[in-house]
């Protein structure tokens, strides 16, 4: 029986928490960062290959065992009409206050995004929740750290969502003669919504082919 190597050159990933000598903020940050980069890259930001297959120890090499926040940022730019800008920011391990999001949208709002992504280590205060709708005029998505530790969609019994554009939509609802409403649902708060960045109204293909699932296609509508 094979075993794939892993990420950080050569040893099988199931044994390298056991011998693994650096710095667990480090590895914490690595798999984090690799996450969001396959995320946006599933987003269809155009992200290089070569930066998602860096390894454990070139992220070291590159970041230091105890990465500056600063140098994590991701920022990548859709040339769509209208372009389309995002922005990854991880944050620090104190509560997320307000004065968080005022000191971010400093000089966030002078970058002409249309997404801004923060990835916390601690709770967000619900004074900073009601602020970021106030101030950020672009939609901004918030995650923990660990819930980017592993990338979901990879696991194999997770079925492929592929999202309707507005003409493949209309079409759809005219086929069966449904509203919205009417498809099963699919919450904005599902893992699988947020990874992709899915948002309300809109209508996603979901395809199964599996031993256990057998193979059918079905059609959520985010709410």
């Amino acid at each position: 029986m094979e075993i794939a190597d892993a990420d950080d050159g050569g040893m099988p990933e199931c044994l390298c928490s056991f011998t693994d000598s650096g710095s667990v903020e480090s590895h914490r940050f690595f798999l984090a960062r690799r996450t969001l980069l396959e995320m946006l890259r599933d987003r269809g930001f155009p992200v290089p290959d070569d930066d998602i297959a860096l390894t454990l120890p070139a992220f070291r090499a590159k970041f230091g065992e105890n990465p500056r926040l600063d140098d994590l940022r991701i920022s990548f730019t859709i040339s769509s009409d209208p372009p389309k800008k995002v922005l990854a920011i991880f944050c620090g391990t104190d509560p997320f206050k307000l004065s968080t999001v005022r000191e971010i949208s400093s000089y966030v709002n002078k970058e002409r995004l249309t997404n801004l992504i923060l990835i916390l280590q601690n709770k967000m205060t619900s004074k900073a929740r009601g602020a970021i709708k106030e101030i950020f005029k672009f939609r901004v998505e918030i995650f923990q750290v660990t819930e980017l530790l592993v990338n979901i969609t990879k696991h194999a019994l997770k079925p492929r969502h592929e999202l309707l554009n507005e003409e493949e939509k209309q079409k759809l609802l005219k086929k069966y003669n449904v509203v919205e409403s009417q498809l099963p649902r699919m919450l904005e708060s599902d893992a699988v919504t947020r990874y992709y960045g899915y948002e309300k109204g809109q209508i996603v293909k979901v395809t199964y082919d599996g031993e256990l699932t057998g193979s059918h296609v079905t059609y959520r509508c985010i709410m």
